[in-house]
């Protein structure tokens, strides 16, 4: 069996201490394909440095998390746009709208989306999103970039089966972790109604650990408890969801 997180911060400093024995540990348990999502231009050494220690795991993306987009967002996005021109990345992500936790940058951060769109377009590549407390903003800016080469993953997914099916018709797979084993997490409600070809697994660790994990410290291995909560879901194995939904990632990443 072969699972994949396809979104994990493995260069968080939660992880300074002891990243090496977390990352065998989820290799241990079957979890070999990690999928690193950019935040902004203080993290690219460390991502550049995990990739350097696990060549045969880690898959890197760029770009520019809307949290970091600020004053100085074009120099940032200058930087992404470098690392582009100089290297292959697997995804522009993780990008999108959050408005949790600053309403006031909303048009620098719909200026910073759709400019990482045209990129992902540019380099024929996936785009990871970033959405919280901003699904119509999200899907406003998507309507406006939709295209046949507009494709990737709706992170974190966390809204109802309509948003799920709007964000699948930008031709987006919903990526599921740890909320969908909250018990009010809601998506458990509804996501055997979505087909599975439409799902990849992630952690978003160290963030979102999922049940009985919550509120710890989040890591790859855990995504084993969001496998055993599809299996239910769905009634299938962990194996056939694992299988299924580690194809689903290929189709994205080309990995």
């Amino acid at each position: 069996m072969t699972v994949t997180d396809t979104h994990t911060h493995l260069y968080s400093d939660a992880f300074d201490d002891d990243r090496k024995v977390m990352i065998e540990r989820a290799i241990a348990a079957n979890v070999t394909r990690f999928f690193i999502p950019a935040i902004d231009s203080s993290y690219t050494k460390a991502m550049l440095q995990l990739e350097a220690d696990f060549p045969n795991h880690v898959h890197l993306m760029t770009g520019l998390h809307p949290t970091s987009v600020k004053e100085n967002y074009m120099e940032e996005l200058r930087h992404v746009e470098e690392l582009l021109s100089k290297r292959k990345f697997v995804a522009i992500g993780e990008i999108g709208i959050d408005l949790y936790w600053d309403k006031n940058t909303l048009e620098i951060q719909q200026e910073a989306f759709s400019h990482q769109i045209r990129l992902a377009k540019q380099y024929r590549l996936p785009i990871v999103n970033h959405c919280r407390e901003a699904f119509d903003e999200i899907f406003v800016v998507l309507e406006t970039e939709k295209s046949d080469d507009l494709f990737g993953i709706f992170h974190c997914f966390t809204g109802d089966i309509e948003q799920a099916k709007r964000a699948i018709s930008f031709n987006m797979k919903l990526g599921i972790g740890g909320v969908v084993t909250f018990k009010n997490g809601g998506i458990d409600k509804f996501l055997n109604q979505i087909d599975l070809e439409h799902v990849v697994l992630e952690t978003d660790s160290p963030y979102l650990a999922p049940v009985p994990y919550r509120g710890k410290r989040n890591e790859s291995a855990y995504i084993i408890k969001v496998l055993e909560k599809l299996s239910e879901l769905y009634g299938l194995s962990q194996e056939v969801i694992a299988a299924i939904t580690t194809e689903n990632s290929k189709a994205i990443f080309k990995v």
